[in-house]
C-alpha cells in the first residue's frame, strides 16, 4: 500500500512549524529525513523559542533542533517588519494561531516558502493567505521518496510509527487507511492520534469484549453457544 508525498514536485524552501519538529524528533530518524529532503529547510526563530522551555530541553527536542541548525540541515529565519505585521494579524485575530504557527505562515507568505503545518486552523489560515496554495504535512516529509530511499523501507515505516505513537502526529483523514495499511493494524492501535481512532479501534475492541463475555457466560451456564458475528 502506497502513501505518496505532495512535496515530490515542490522545489521551494520548506518552513516547518513547531509540531513538525516534534514529530521528527519523536521518530528517531528526523535528522536523516530532513538531510535527505532536496528542499532548503527553514525554521523561524519564534519556533526555536517555543522549544526552549524546560520540557523540550528535558526530552531532547531543543537539542534536536540545535543540532539541525549547527549541522547546516536547517536555517533559522528572522521576521522582517512586514512579516511581523502578518504575524500579528494571524496571532491576534480570530481564529487566532499560536506564535509558532503565525510566524511560520507569515514568513512563508512573504517569501513564497511552503509552510509545513499539521494543525487544522493553521492550515486553513495559511491556505487563505497564500492564494489557496496548500501547505505540506509532516506526513509528506516521512513519505518523501528520497527519505524512504535513504532510510530504507522498514526504518521509514518505523519512523512513521514512532511519529504517530510518540509525537502524536496529525495526518489528513484521507490518508488514514493507507497509513494504517503501511504500519499494520496492531501498531495502529497504539496511535491514538489517527483520524477516527475511536470508531476504528475502540468500538471494535468493545464489541470483541462483549462477544467474549457472552461466550464465557454461556460456557458457565451450559447454554448452547451460538455463532456471534463481529
Amino acid at each position: 500500500m502506497s502513501c505518496s508525498s505532495s512535496l515530490i514536485d515542490i522545489a521551494d524552501p520548506l518552513i516547518l512549524d513547531t509540531s513538525v519538529l516534534i514529530n521528527l524528533h519523536a521518530c528517531k530518524y528526523g535528522e536523516r529525513i530532513l538531510a535527505s529532503i532536496p528542499n532548503d529547510v527553514v525554521v523561524s526563530e519564534i519556533v526555536v523559542g517555543e522549544l526552549e522551555h524546560e520540557t523540550s530541553r528535558r526530552n531532547g527536542e531543543h537539542r534536536f533542533l540545535h543540532d539541525l541548525v549547527t549541522g547546516g540541515i536547517v536555517t533559522l529565519a528572522t521576521m522582517t517588519d512586514a512579516e511581523y505585521e502578518i504575524f500579528h494579524e494571524l496571532a491576534s485575530t480570530s481564529p487566532s494561531l499560536d506564535d509558532g504557527e503565525a510566524a511560520t505562515i507569515a514568513i512563508a507568505a512573504a517569501r513564497h516558502f511552503l509552510p509545513v503545518i499539521d494543525e487544522r486552523r493553521g492550515r486553513s489560515r495559511a491556505t487563505a493567505l497564500m492564494n489557496a496554495r496548500t501547505p505540506g504535512w509532516s506526513l509528506d516529509l516521512f513519505r518523501h521518496p528520497t527519505a524512504i530511499a535513504v532510510l530504507g523501507d522498514q526504518p521509514a515505516l518505523e519512523a512513521l510509527y514512532l511519529a504517530l505513537r510518540d509525537g502524536r502526529m496529525r495526518i489528513p483523514a484521507e490518508s488514514a487507511d493507507n497509513v494504517i495499511a503501511l504500519i499494520g493494524m496492531e501498531r495502529s492501535r497504539d496511535c491514538t492520534c489517527l483520524p477516527g481512532y475511536r470508531d476504528r479501534f475502540v468500538g471494535t475492541h468493545k464489541k470483541s469484549m462483549e462477544v467474549e463475555t457472552t461466550v464465557i457466560a454461556n460456557l458457565r451456564t451450559g447454554t448452547p453457544i451460538r455463532k456471534v458475528g463481529l
